[in-house]
């Protein structure tokens, strides 16, 4: 439950900052908040190779849905 709260607080705020932006500054701005968002969780649940892998793939995933908002 917590998990989709948190999915969707950060969809609303990546809509809210992305708005008339261009799709390259959607991209780059959903990677960053994605990665932000994956190092902190997988830091939380796995140390710091936790984090590195949750960046990683919170920034792809964030720069995916970026880019398509």
């Amino acid at each position: 439950m917590i998990k989709k709260i948190g999915t969707l607080c950060l969809l609303g705020g990546l809509v809210a900052a992305t708005a008339g932006c261009t799709t390259t500054e959607k991209t780059i701005a959903g990677a960053t908040v994605g990665g932000v968002g994956g190092a902190v969780a997988g830091n939380a649940i796995a140390g710091s190779g936790g984090a590195l892998l949750g960046g990683v793939g919170g920034a792809v995933a964030g720069g995916v849905i970026g880019r398509n908002l």
